[in-house]
């Protein structure tokens, strides 16, 4: 171990303990690091000056805690030992210390979901943890070594490609393990927080608040790289509420997650045409697990005439109890939609 690694260990040894040893972390890490104390002080100076360490009082009354500037990151092996609720609790809480109650649900909980789903289904040996906090926001990325979150959903759900695998993740209720999992938390996570990011094996899947809809990249990592990355990142003064967040996807009067909104962009492969009533059934892939289905044509220009059909007539006709509903169609757009609804109307009337 080389100097730098040495002194990155010294203070992050000093952040983990500070909260036990308020009024001896220099003698506490001194016996730890086989150090004087004086060189333990040296490395709580650097931390007081990049925000990561406060103190108050002089002398031999002088106690330390943490500042406003915090990170940890570490490696972990993925065996029996290892919860997600014991590396927050152990490893990661101290993060959101102090901040608002709402910033401390919305991280504790993508935090565990996203640890989770690497423990039951990545299929991995380790898993690398970063959380950042910083004046303006809380950063989490989990990483594993594991399968590749598309390419097991693509498997285990005999889908075409790691693209579809996306596509029916980004509408929610979809596991691998339906015994064991209700598929809600990668949904959930990537709305409650204001960025959201998955990439893996060449295929990235990205929510931002800021925008309408989700994307489909086609990321710089190589097809052979293993494993799956999640990027978190939430601003610190969010007033986004979990609950609301939740009550959002359930329908009206209803405490179930039950609504979905589906951005019909996803199902646009490059520059192709959302023409084909093939295309219409692959955006309608288990929504029937839905009572109430929002299709978002946001950044959709125009639509064919069998592609609205399969949906809006054909698929409303033999599905009744699912509410069909629109957002922000654009004219062609709206125009084929009302072809379509009309049409199965002239149907059942005649």
């Amino acid at each position: 171990m080389n100097n730098k690694e040495r002194g990155e260990n010294i203070r992050h040894q000093i952040v983990m303990d500070v909260r036990l040893h308020p009024a001896d972390i220099c003698k506490h890490i001194a016996q730890i690091f086989s150090i004087t104390p004086q060189a333990v002080h040296s490395h709580i100076k650097l931390l007081e000056k990049e925000g990561c360490l406060n103190s108050d009082g002089t002398g031999k009354g002088k106690r330390y805690f943490l500042g406003d500037v915090r990170e940890y990151k570490s490696l972990f092996q993925l065996d029996d030992e290892f919860t997600e609720d014991g590396v927050w609790r152990d490893h990661y809480s101290f993060i959101v210390e102090g901040l608002p109650d709402n910033i401390i649900h919305i991280c504790q909980y993508g935090f565990t979901e996203m640890v989770n789903n690497a423990i039951d289904h990545s299929g991995g040996q380790h898993v690398s943890i970063s959380a950042i906090r910083d004046k303006e926001k809380i950063i989490f990325i989990v990483a594993d070594d594991g399968e590749g979150i598309f390419w097991r959903i693509r498997r285990l759900c005999n889908l075409n490609d790691e693209r579809q695998a996306l596509f029916e993740l980004s509408k929610g209720k979809l596991t691998t393990d339906p015994d064991h999992h209700t598929g809600e938390g990668i949904f959930f996570s990537s709305r409650v927080f204001d960025e959201f990011r998955i990439d893996s094996k060449g295929v990235s899947f990205r929510h931002d608040d800021q925008s309408a809809f989700d994307f489909i990249l086609e990321t710089e990592f190589s097809e052979n790289e293993s494993g799956t990355a999640v990027y978190m990142l939430l601003k610190r003064n969010s007033e986004r509420d979990i609950q609301a967040v939740f009550d959002d996807y359930a329908g009206p009067d209803e405490f179930q997650f039950n609504k979905t909104v589906i951005p019909v962009r996803l199902a646009q492969y490059e520059n192709e045409k959302l023409v084909s009533r093939s295309q219409a059934k692959r955006l309608l892939a288990r929504i029937e697990r839905f009572k109430h289905v929002i299709f978002d044509f946001d950044g959709v220009s125009a639509i064919g005439q069998s592609f609205a059909d399969e949906i809006f007539r054909v698929y409303a006709k033999t599905h009744p109890d699912i509410e069909l509903l629109t957002a922000n169609m654009e004219t062609n757009v709206e125009k084929m939609v009302k072809r379509a609804l009309s049409s199965r109307v002239a149907k059942e009337n005649g």
